[in-house]
């Protein structure tokens, strides 16, 4: 058995960290097996203020060895010799007792207050976490870590309710889309993240370098934030030092990545079958396939996929420090193949160094310190947006009839090989194109760094400053060959290679008063006050060239100065420039802030706070740049009042708050300048720069001429978003029971939008104020954490609901108009924002089935209701006219629904027993809508999915899918397109086991081994790829599957070491 285990080993030789761990264990493990010591038997009792407690574990420190207390609590362990015990009781504090030659033992036991005594993160401080009047959820390190993922905001899924997050792609190193509490603008809706106090960059963090992350959710908590904080703010701590013996922990996982669903596209005959069908039901002749030779049978969905993409990350931490100086220090490398063609076109790589210090000085009275994270980022990506940007979309439309290779075993295409009789010169090759066009890679740095010295004159004052810098610079290449795949895909001219880099910093000083005082022992007051500067400064440079050197002619040669491109004259006598060069010039932009808080409480019974942030924006002409954001928040701890003392005595109900809070936020995020009316000077021509010269008489020479290329508005001011909310926070039965609800109004208004104008303005139109939205929504979160015995378990639920919906946009029409030519070519408008719906609700015809004969024609001509099609025959769609004109025009589409939920909801249940843990983790949401547009209906030929083997063939066979024909006039947008979203996830599925206990070697406190699925099950009626669609053709659109690039469903294996 021996060498078949070591055979198999040996044949993973790409699963290194699989091979690491199973050769530590088995050494381990021979060393457990040699082990042996001598033993005394122990007893004693469990008790509290004299009263025994029922089911205490008794644990030997360092081992799976223990017992539980009984009735009387009372036990009787065996243990070795110099153990100590570890005992624990849940809402009480564990206790470590040294044996000796101790054979009795009574252990008493304190009730933990640690439970309501745990602090939170506020905006510039931490707050005891049952003090605390705002509505802020906050989810441990040690739990994001636990999840195995390559980003935190992937660990907070289904954690925190109220917080929206979903992909906008599977692709390796995209982003994720957050939002809280709905979606409050038109514009960038991001949050704010603040890395330890400083401004920064949550993706490149390493999940095993978070210490906590608290999400401030209602304007109060958030207000501190002023200006930044209208889309919610989410605040992370990285791990610190801790006094003590250093401490070193080893994280990793490896993994293959799949994807979990594929599409099912029509094979060849099926294809033949409706093409021909098709074709009939249009009046054409059907196509001799049999006269086109060879033909393929391609599945372009499988093609696109790759088997078995890695993923791996490694962790190194070591933390400790004296009594005067600590630190923390890590390092970490991430790796990710992407599903999509593989490491050759879709890779993430990252680099990542972080170094935390803390130095204690004069008896306590200065401590100076600095946070570090370093991360360099290697990132390389196939297309994800919309019809005309999307890699994968081409593997749903072409015909399976093409095949992928031809016999010279280069990518077919119709124009480099003759051998086979492609029936279309409109049909591409996704695959080679992705191949051809994938070379590409994105190198970037960033640092987030920062300073800070507190100084403590007098006990509880505080003054504190800090210097921190947000840097970072990339440099992308791109190289696009010589190819053409079809008509319409093809680059045979010239090869083009590009080169961009850009880099820029931001610089932020803040510095901060605090003091807590107390008067006559129940009053208690904090008070803060603060200022602080930013200022950001970019700049940007690009350049593209030509025809790269013949001897190259390939990505790793893809320099500009190994092209050759000269301009030259055209065929008609143009002058053609080859090369372009382009750049920003040094972007500056500074915002200036002061701030205040201040908070009482008596005698920890009822609270209050209050903050106001005044907030001053170079983004903003003079006599606009200032906006004020106050907010207040109360609370009042009820099982702190006499008469709850019954109640809390008999440990019925641990703690009952109640809170309310109301506050103002703000959001400036446009670019610099918006104000102002640039003046363009060039003799060139683009579609941002569309009247660049001028024409003086008969000469037809371009003469360079200067204009405004926008109207100015130096009236432009802040987005603000006034919100109030309602929580209840409750703790039941001895702490094991945690109960959280929250209800919210939150309006924002003056959107930063642009303005409607007629063309002959002559210039861009400018930004304006305008518009509102309110968001309504309930929130509910339940914990639950007990034991029984040495069998410990916890269970969470939480779920939240929110309404979305537009109040005024200050528009002729009310409305915002989303793109057109999105799904299919020529395809109109299908989502907008307008008044009285929710932001980016989808826009088109409702349908009431199908017509299935010309009776049923006949009738609902004759009841005068419109109809679309100019020649309608059974089997064709039956559009709604909404407005009973006696026509189907614009006028009859309406609100279809829209890509957000009006509920999301996640749950995640573990235990740990005897060294095995155990954790499921779940989301889900109810209530979205999905646009679903695979097939480009303005070409005939363009594949379908399987969906269509239910389309009507006669009377009868179906009421949803019209018949087929070879023009699109059955797929006008309507709900035919729109599909349920709702799914529930299974996220996350990990078993795993310490060996520790096993190993008994006092080097090591911790050797966890663990199997893990990611993405594991997904319940839903879609019959996409993936229900999880945070992309959308604008910022403020969900929902949309234009070819998505799934999530990977992943599965690892991994160790948690600690020496």
């Amino acid at each position: 058995m021996n060498k078949q285990l070591k055979r198999l080993i040996n044949q993973s030789s790409n699963i290194g960290l699989l091979r690491l761990c199973l050769t530590i264990i088995l050494s381990f493990g021979l060393l457990a097996g040699l082990h042996a010591q001598n033993t005394q038997e122990v007893s004693g009792v469990v008790s509290s203020k004299g009263e025994p407690l029922v089911g205490a574990s008794v644990v030997e420190r360092g081992t799976t060895n223990g017992t539980i207390t009984d009735l009387d609590g009372k036990f009787t362990i065996r243990v070795g010799n110099n153990a100590s015990l570890v005992v624990t009781y849940l809402g009480y504090t564990t206790k470590t007792v040294a044996v000796g030659n101790q054979k009795q033992i009574n252990i008493e036991l304190e009730e933990d207050n640690n439970v309501l005594d745990e602090v939170v993160a506020i905006g510039y401080g931490i707050q005891k976490k049952k003090l605390n009047t705002g509505a802020t959820v906050q989810v441990k390190g040690d739990d994001l870590m636990k999840l195995n993922t390559t980003n935190a905001l992937q660990a907070l899924q289904g954690q925190t309710p109220g917080v929206q997050i979903s992909s906008t792609s599977g692709q390796p190193g995209a982003d994720l889309k957050v939002t809280i509490r709905g979606l409050g603008t038109v514009g960038n809706a991001k949050p704010l993240y603040i890395i330890d106090g400083i401004e920064g960059d949550i993706t490149v963090l390493n999940p095993a370098d978070i210490q906590s992350i608290d999400v401030l959710k209602d304007a109060a908590s958030a207000a501190i934030f002023g200006a930044q904080a209208a889309n919610g703010v989410v605040l992370v701590t990285t791990k610190q030092g801790v006094k003590g013996k250093g401490q070193v922990s080893f994280d990793a996982f490896y993994g293959m990545q799949n994807v979990p669903r594929k599409t099912k596209m029509l094979n060849a005959e099926s294809y033949k079958v409706i093409m021909n069908e098709q074709a009939i039901n249009s009046g054409s002749s059907q196509y001799d396939f049999g006269a086109m030779g060879e033909l393929a049978n391609t599945d372009w969905i499988s093609q696109m996929f790759k088997d078995n993409a890695k993923i791996e990350n490694y962790a190194l931490m070591v933390n400790g420090g004296s009594e005067t100086s600590v630190y923390s220090l890590g390092l970490n490398y991430t790796s990710q193949e992407g599903i999509v063609g593989g490491s050759k076109v879709s890779n993430y790589e990252r680099y990542g160094f972080r170094i935390n210090t803390e130095h204690k000085l004069y008896n306590n009275v200065l401590k100076i310190g600095q946070h570090l994270n370093f991360n360099y980022i290697k990132n390389r990506g196939v297309n994800v947006g919309n019809q005309y940007n999307n890699t994968l979309r081409g593997a749903f439309a072409t015909s399976p009839l093409s095949p992928v290779f031809s016999d010279n075993n280069i990518y077919d295409s119709p124009f480099n090989d003759t051998s086979n009789s492609l029936w279309y010169k409109g049909d591409g090759n996704p695959y080679g194109w992705m191949m051809t066009n994938s070379n590409n890679s994105n190198d970037g740095q960033k640092l987030m760094a920062d300073v800070y010295a507190e100084l403590e004159p007098i006990k509880n004052l505080k003054i504190r400053s800090v210097f921190g810098i947000n840097y970072y610079a990339s440099e992308y290449r791109s190289f696009t060959p010589l190819y053409q795949f079809s008509i319409y895909s093809y680059n045979n001219d010239h090869s083009t290679v590009n080169q961009n880099m850009s880099k820029g910093h931001t610089l932020t000083s803040m510095n901060t008063a605090g003091y807590d005082f107390t008067i006559d022992e129940n009053h208690a007051f904090n008070a803060l006050v603060g200022m602080e500067a930013v200022r950001y400064q970019g700049t940007y440079l690009s350049g593209s060239n030509w025809n790269l050197l013949s001897q190259f002619n390939d990505f790793s040669h893809a320099y500009l100065d190994n092209t050759t491109g000269q301009a030259h004259l055209d065929d008609d006598g143009n002058v053609v420039e080859t090369k372009t060069v382009g750049g920003k010039p040094e972007n500056v932009y500074s915002r200036l802030s002061y701030f205040t808080r201040l908070g009482y409480n008596y005698a920890e019974k009822y609270m209050f706070n209050a903050t106001l942030r005044a907030d001053g924006s170079s983004k903003f002409a003079k006599g606009n740049r200032w906006g004020y954001f106050p907010s207040f928040s109360a609370g009042w701890l009820i099982s702190n009042e006499p008469f709850m003392e019954n109640i809390t005595k008999n440990s019925i109900l641990d703690m009952l708050k109640f809170r309310v809070s109301w506050g103002q936020v703000g959001n400036q995020n446009i670019d610099d300048f918006q104000y102002s009316s640039p003046i363009n000077t060039s003799t060139g021509y683009s579609s941002s720069n569309p009247a660049a010269f001028y024409v003086f008489g008969t000469s037809k020479s371009n003469v360079p001429g200067a204009y405004p290329s926008r109207l100015s508005n130096k009236e432009l001011t802040w987005e603000t978003s006034e919100q109030t909310n309602i929580g209840l926070d409750a703790r039941f039965l001895k702490g094991r029971l945690g109960v959280t609800t929250d209800f919210y109004v939150k309006t924002t208004k003056d959107w930063l939008v642009v303005a409607p104008i007629l063309a002959t303005a002559g210039a861009n139109a400018p930004y304006i104020n305008g518009g509102d939205v309110k968001n309504t929504g309930f929130e509910l979160a339940f914990v639950w954490n007990d034991n029984v015995g040495k069998f410990n378990y916890h269970a969470a639920l939480n779920g939240a609901y929110n309404k979305n919906r537009v109040g005024n946009i200050p528009t002729e029409d009310g409305i915002i108009h989303g793109a057109v030519n999105m799904l299919y070519d020529n395809s109109e408008e299908f989502y907008r924002a307008e008044n009285g719906h929710a932001i980016g609700y989808f826009w088109g015809y409702k349908t009431a089935g199908l017509f299935q004969n010309e009776q049923e024609i006949a009738e609902w001509k004759a009841a005068g209701n419109g109809i679309l099609q100019t020649d309608v025959k059974p089997g064709d769609v039956r559009y709604l006219d909404i407005n009973k004109d006696g026509k189907i025009d614009a006028k009859d589409k309406t609100d279809l629904g829209n890509g957000m939920p009006d509920l999301s909801f996640g749950f995640n249940l573990g235990f740990d027993y005897k060294g095995f843990d155990f954790t499921v983790n779940a989301n889900g949401v109810l209530g979205n809508k999905i646009v679903q547009s695979y097939r480009n209906h303005a070409n005939k030929q363009a594949n379908y999915t399987t969906a269509i083997l239910n389309r009507w063939t006669g009377e009868g066979t179906s009421n949803r899918i019209p018949r087929v024909t070879e023009t699109n006039v059955n797929w006008q947008f309507s709900d035919l397109y729109i599909q349920d979203g709702d799914f529930l996830r299974i996220n996350d599925i990990i078993l795993g086991y310490d060996l520790s206990s096993l190993i008994k070697w006092k080097y090591i406190s911790q050797l966890r081994v663990y199997a893990s699925v990611q993405n594991a099950i997904t319940f839903t009626k879609y019959d996409g790829m993936d229900p999880e669609i945070g992309y959308g053709t604008s910022d403020w659109v969900s929902g949309i599957d234009l070819g998505y690039y799934p999530r990977p469903r992943t599965y690892l294996f991994g160790v948690n070491v600690k020496f």
